[in-house]
């Protein structure tokens, strides 16, 4: 246990718990990200570690095995293989998806069952981060700024004016020990054009937001429960029987009908209005691989020419071209004169698109759902 050397006291870091959503398919991703293999069950990144097991290797050093996983009863299998270390108690699953609001509200109100006083962190499963270090000196600060009674998000600085993610307006610095840089939070904006997106990054006042979420469990649903009152009462029927044999009958009588919210919308903006909500800038590099566009810039390891190459085996010829080839078979792949090509070869299904067009991948996933071609997806 961390204890305050001038005190003998327990520190915030011993409150702190680690929570891992691993949700969504990924359909940008398609035919390598599919609802039975989604993405954070992939390297994607040539390292050798899948991006779930990546996530939970990051938070090891600050929370130990103090680690609850959310995701789909569907991947139950995958995850166990992949993080043999999380037990029973601590994998909830899913039975159908129900968005954040009731994936990391359910993680809050198990564990403010357990321990009223813990501090939680939500860190997503599909997220690609580094160096490590960094993006722990800024968990470490979130943690102190929680433990002063706010909902803390981590902001990732801006390298350009994204139009692709949700921003962060920051105002005064807290002064909180322990966290130097947290400061409040003036206002959750949307998705902006790129003018607007522009504006907001030569400002210095904003960060992207990245759905990055430590806080003390009894603020988390406090605000939970003034917000989604419906929510707020199926989660806590469930987490009152999580620990005891009635957990699998409650969980699947309750969670099919909870109302399907973001948390940022039942929690974090309402939070941010009340003045509950408070931004660490995290100065890592962070990317939510949304595309294979994403593959490509993450990747060098495995480059040939111009070319990066993913999947154990990948067979790939290339000449005076340049992009991305992910292979999950042994079929031979040759690439002549071609530049800023997408393939992605899977037994089953081909997709051949550009760099520049990969964010339309998921347009072609709705048109297969649509046609009744379900069994690729």
């Amino acid at each position: 246990m961390t204890t305050d050397k001038a005190t003998g006291q327990a520190t915030p870091l011993d409150r702190f718990i680690a929570v891992i959503p691993a949700g969504g398919v990924g359909t940008r991703l398609w035919p390598l990200s599919r609802a039975a293999a989604p993405k954070f069950l992939h390297d994607l990144t040539g390292s050798g570690s899948t991006l779930l097991r990546a996530t939970y290797d990051r938070l090891e050093p600050l929370a130990g095995s103090r680690v609850l996983v959310v995701t789909g009863a569907a991947h139950k299998e995958a995850v166990c293989r992949q993080l043999p270390e999380v037990n029973d108690a601590d994998l909830v699953l899913e039975s159908e998806p129900k968005d954040s609001g009731a994936a990391i509200g359910l993680a809050a109100a198990i564990l403010h069952h357990r321990d009223p006083d813990t501090i939680m962190g939500s860190f997503a499963a599909d997220h690609v981060i580094s160096p490590d270090q960094l993006f722990q000196d800024a968990v470490k600060e979130a943690i102190h700024t929680a433990a002063t009674g706010k909902i803390v998000t981590i902001g990732i600085m801006p390298t350009h004016p994204s139009t692709g993610f949700g921003y962060i307006r920051s105002g005064e610095n807290l002064k909180v020990p322990g966290a130097p840089t947290a400061q409040s939070v003036v206002e959750f904006v949307e998705k902006p054009d790129e003018e607007v997106a522009r504006q907001y990054v030569e400002s210095g006042e904003y960060v992207w937001n990245a759905g990055m979420f430590v806080a003390p469990v009894s603020l988390m649903l406090k605000h939970l429960e003034a917000n989604q009152p419906e929510l707020f009462a199926g989660l806590q029927e469930i987490a009152a029987a999580w620990d005891t044999p009635s957990r699998d009958e409650v969980t699947a009588r309750i969670w099919p009908e909870l109302p399907k919210i973001a948390i940022d919308y039942a929690v974090a903006e309402p939070a941010a209005a009340a003045g509950d909500v408070a931004v660490v800038p995290g100065t890592f590099r962070w990317d939510d691989v949304g595309d294979f566009a994403s593959v490509g810039r993450l990747n060098s390891a495995g480059e040939v020419d111009e070319v990066t190459v993913l999947g154990a085996g990948a067979r790939v010829f290339t000449e005076n071209s340049s992009g991305v080839v992910v292979s999950d078979t042994k079929r031979v792949i040759a690439l002549i004169g071609i530049e800023d090509v997408v393939i992605v070869d899977t037994p089953d299904a081909l997709l051949v698109t550009t760099m520049a067009n990969s964010q339309r991948v998921k347009a072609a996933v709705a048109a297969l759902k649509a046609s009744g071609d379900t069994d690729v997806l």
